[in-house]
């Protein structure tokens, strides 16, 4: 049983998943920390990670066992606009693709399924998922979100800056040529714009079990 979950940045995507996978039962991956962990270790090597030959050669020495996967760094900003050039390489994209299908195909400690988010999971990764989701909001509604988590990480802000920079992402994400930010033609389009996170874990729990079938593991 997979479950995939794409939509751009801070649309609540991550922390819906998690509760998704906790309340079904399922093994949970957050695939852009794959892509994080590339970004940031460029970093930490003292490159660029638009240089496409070093982040390809990071991402294919990338291993499930990493202690960088856990690492606190990769949920910085830095770490997410690293991620977001990284992703654009093919070669790097590739080299990932097999660690996110093992994944799902052989979900960690026996899970009876998995629910993977990132980017291009419904589109890409895993296009015969049996639910497939795409959770969006307006991108002021999302630089909102970012920045408040931003200050409460005691991270200064300002609100015109965190915007910009979520529009640039935006961009560039549903602008690469490999796999580009969408939703799957048969993804259900969850808008929390307008919702608290109670409103959308309920909208999004009813689509996949309408899908599957599937009922909270309590």
């Amino acid at each position: 049983m997979i479950i995939a979950i794409d939509g751009p940045a801070a649309s609540g995507k991550g922390t819906l998943s998690k509760r998704i996978a906790a309340e079904l039962g399922l093994a949970h991956l957050d695939t852009g920390s794959l892509y994080r962990a590339v970004g940031v270790a460029v970093l930490r090597a003292g490159k660029d990670p638009a240089d496409a030959a070093v982040a390809a050669q990071v991402a294919r020495a990338l291993r499930p066992e990493d202690g960088i996967l856990a690492d606190p760094e990769l949920r910085s900003d830095e770490a997410a606009q690293a991620a977001s050039k990284v992703a654009v390489v093919p070669e790097v994209r590739s080299a990932l693709l097999d660690f996110q299908r093992t994944f799902a195909a052989v979900p960690p400690a026996g899970a009876p399924g998995a629910v993977l988010d990132g980017r291009d999971i419904g589109t890409v990764v895993c296009p015969d998922a049996a639910a497939k989701l795409f959770v969006t909001a307006s991108v002021e509604v999302r630089a909102e979100r970012r920045l408040k988590e931003l200050r409460e990480r005691g991270i200064p802000a300002i609100p015109s800056d965190v915007l910009e920079d979520m529009k640039a992402r935006d961009a560039r994400d549903s602008q690469r040529a490999v796999a580009p930010l969408k939703p799957a033609d048969d993804a259900f389009v969850l808008d929390t714009s307008a919702m608290n996170p109670e409103q959308a874990f309920a909208a999004a729990l009813a689509y996949i079990g309408s899908k599957t079938g599937l009922g909270p593991k309590r």
